[in-house]
């Protein structure tokens, strides 16, 4: 039993007419009733009653009937996915901190993907350590986090050194104190850190941004995300210290602030395995190059790019 012998029966079936079938399918009749003759003679049963006008299905022609439509549909299928995965010559998982959603990674993003049609891209939020597990099992291929990690296994790119700012309730007193706030300024206040876990994470930075000023907030509130700290900015419980990449996220009830230490920076890295330097690796890599001069943002000049034989 071939699978045309499939098709055919379908056609007859469905159209309840040999000519009629046959017109569908773009063959004589007499090929069409020698094939539908073939298969009941392999399969040893009748599936069709000739002699009534039109053309009915035995009730073993039915049964047929409904399984080999869902085989022929199913084939169908099989042949458009085929020729899809084809069409798809690679693909690249992606994961990224939620909070570098707020700077350029979106732009990086899309314009690969304008400019690579052919590479299936899949996003997965998850926590910087979180990115150098997966990278290593197998389950990404970049990451885009914030800490500073020194594995042999990983290739760690520096893209760029994003300032932090200080975010506060609209109206807050600090809002209009001073041009520009320094650490110190927010000993007094509750400092709403993010993500509470998993550890290490941005909150580490903030923390040892004051620790290493020998500065100790008078109180700490860990909350899950940078959207859970920027809500309770708004409502009046504290302030945090943010990416400023946040100033793309407006909202009338929070102010931003900038901080009068350049030192207080939170990296944004790109971290691969250290032996891959495939080709949509390199051209994600240029690709943000490229942004980054575009869009005249500072980012940490780098020659020993993957890919490079020098």
């Amino acid at each position: 039993m071939e699978l045309r012998h499939l098709r055919y029966f379908v056609a007859v079936a469905e159209e309840r007419n040999f000519t009629r079938a046959a017109d569908r399918l773009h063959i004589a009749q007499p090929p069409l009733s020698r094939s539908i003759q073939q298969l009941e003679e392999t399969l040893g049963v009748q599936l069709l009653e000739r002699n009534s006008r039109p053309l009915k299905l035995t009730e073993t022609g039915k049964f047929f009937y409904l399984h080999a439509a869902q085989l022929i549909a199913q084939t169908a299928e099989l042949e458009s996915m085929t020729r899809r995965v084809g069409n798809i010559e690679r693909s690249l998982s992606v994961g990224f901190v939620g909070s570098t959603l707020y700077g350029m990674l979106p732009k990086i993003i899309r314009r690969f993907r304008d400019e690579n049609p052919t590479v299936e891209l899949s996003l997965h939020e998850m926590s910087t350590m979180d990115q150098l597990r997966a990278l290593k099992d197998g389950r990404i291929d970049v990451g885009f986090g914030r800490i500073r990690n020194e594995d042999a296994n990983i290739r760690r790119v520096i893209l760029r050194e994003e300032k932090m700012i200080v975010a506060l309730p609209e109206g807050h007193p600090l809002s209009h104190a001073k041009p520009i706030l320094a650490l110190r300024d927010l000993l007094n206040e509750t400092l709403i850190i993010f993500p509470k876990a998993p550890r290490p994470s941005y909150a580490d930075q903030v923390l040892a941004a004051f620790s290493d000023r020998a500065l100790e907030p008078r109180r700490i509130y860990e909350v899950r995300e940078l959207q859970i700290a920027l809500g309770l900015v708004a409502a009046g419980e504290g302030v945090a210290v943010v990416p400023s990449s946040v100033y793309g996220l407006k909202r009338d009830d929070v102010s931003y602030k900038e901080l009068d230490d350049p030192t207080l920076v939170s990296p944004i890295i790109m971290s691969t395995r250290a032996l891959d330097e495939s080709r949509d690796i390199c051209e994600m890599l240029e690709l943000i190059y490229r942004l980054y001069e575009s869009q005249k943002i500072p980012y940490v000049p780098r020659t020993d790019r993957p890919g490079d034989t020098a």
